[in-house]
């Protein structure tokens, strides 16, 4: 049988080369009795290959069961597989055939393998090895006969690297992969299905005819369909019924499309991860420049002092640098220190006028280094990032959001740093 023949029997529409690609893999797999993992993302038309390989198999006059890992209870899904014994755990009134039971000399599709349990997947590659399981509660080893297809629409060997699928399982189901490909890759595919689609529910809901535009048909092909034939066949449905233009242009197609970055099964939308990454680095960002500005402030102002030295114009011209540097050290008021509030800088600089008036000389005042100490300041990211929080947090009274909105950050950004800085 020829791939076109295939595609005719098991309703399969289109000429992408990786969709003929996938079939001939499917075909010549089919004979033998190895596993196979098909991979491919959700709504790709996974299923339909394991049909493709059951019904051109030795065993296609045996049972066939599709099962949904994904959708069954951690708790009940070694029961589901395996069987269980009478009394083996609460509400287990009687003894149950499981799947590999049932299911004898036929085939087996595990969709969505990738989430099963690991003491399931223990079980699951003692029986590709050996075909022994034991039901739940017992301990008598049985034999089964079935071959074993498996799906997943997520990256196994990630899933094996981070510890949540065992690896000799990943490479026994793997004997044979078979990709299934994205609709996105598939562009020349799209307009044959959406027009498959929409005659058939046409003739099912005895609605007249749709007709695409150019523009709308470009739309259709440039859309990433993140849920593959399955959004597409819902799309065109959506169509059939609703539409009262028969003629369907691209302003019409677009208002059933949804937003492409809505589509994320991320637990926010785009806009908000957008803001999420760009706040992080904002925050470091913001420190920096505020550490700059700070220095080239107290630059100047040291430069000035050594060349024309200290006098009380020179205090006056710099208030403002003086106390923006040091409001945040000392509690005191914006205005400048007298001598016994000694400023706690490297260089000890204290008030013109009151030097003055011991030495005499009301333009001219020297530097006191007789008292310069060392104040060793923190570089530490963190630590800035956690005084910045603090500072923002005690301006706005402990209002969290206010605090968010100053420093540029979401509000639940802020409540995670809180929660990492140990500053609750």
């Amino acid at each position: 049988m020829d791939i076109q023949n295939i595609k005719n029997r098991f309703g399969i529409i289109g000429n992408s080369p990786l969709l003929n690609r996938a079939i001939d893999v499917a075909k010549q797999v089919a004979p033998t009795d190895i596993s196979v993992l098909i991979q491919g993302e959700s709504g790709s038309g996974k299923e339909v290959f394991s049909h493709i390989i059951h019904q051109m198999s030795a065993r296609k006059h045996g049972s066939f069961i599709a099962v949904n890992c994904g959708a069954i209870p951690e708790g009940t899904i070694d029961s589901e597989l395996f069987g269980h014994e009478k009394g083996s755990f609460t509400g287990a009134h009687e003894a149950r055939k499981g799947y590999f039971e049932v299911v004898d000399g036929g085939t087996i599709f595990l969709d969505e393998v990738g989430e099963l349990p690991l003491n399931t997947q223990a079980r699951l590659l003692r029986v590709l090895e050996s075909g022994e399981y034991i039901r739940v509660g017992s301990s008598k080893v049985q034999k089964t006969n079935v071959r074993v297809v498996a799906a997943t629409n997520v990256d196994v060997y990630e899933a094996v690297k981070k510890g949540k699928f065992r690896e000799d399982l990943y490479y026994r189901l793997n004997t044979v992969p078979l990709k299934v490909p994205p609709l996105r890759e598939r562009k020349e595919d799209i307009y044959l299905l959406f027009r498959k689609f929409v005659v058939d529910f046409t003739d099912k809901y005895r609605s007249p005819n749709v007709q695409l535009t150019s523009d709308a048909q470009e739309l259709l092909m440039s859309y990433s369909w993140p849920g593959n034939v399955r959004q597409l066949k819902n799309i065109a449905e959506q169509i059939a019924v609703l539409e009262k233009e028969r003629v369907v242009d691209a302003v019409i197609l677009h208002r059933y499309l949804p937003e492409e970055h809505k589509t994320s099964t991320l637990p926010m939308t785009f806009k908000e991860q957008g803001r999420e990454d760009f706040s992080e680095r904002d925050i470091l960002y913001k420190v920096l420049f505020d550490m700059k500005k700070d220095m080239v402030d107290l630059k100047k102002l040291v430069v000035e002092l050594i060349q024309n030295g200290v006098d009380s114009s020179s205090f006056e011209q710099h208030t403002p640098y003086i106390n923006q540097l040091y409001q945040e050290v000392s509690p005191v008021p914006a205005q400048l220190y007298s001598e016994e509030q000694k400023i706690s800088t490297p260089t000890i600089i204290h008030n013109p006028s009151a030097v003055s008036a011991v030495n005499g000389n009301s333009n001219y005042v020297p530097l006191d280094t007789q008292e310069a100490e060392e104040v060793e300041e923190s570089l530490s990211l963190v630590d800035k990032e956690s005084d910045l929080i603090k500072k923002a947090l005690k301006k706005h009274k402990g209002k969290r959001k206010a605090a968010a909105y100053e420093l540029g950050i979401s509000e639940r950004t802020l409540y995670r740093k809180i929660k990492d800085l140990n500053l609750e």
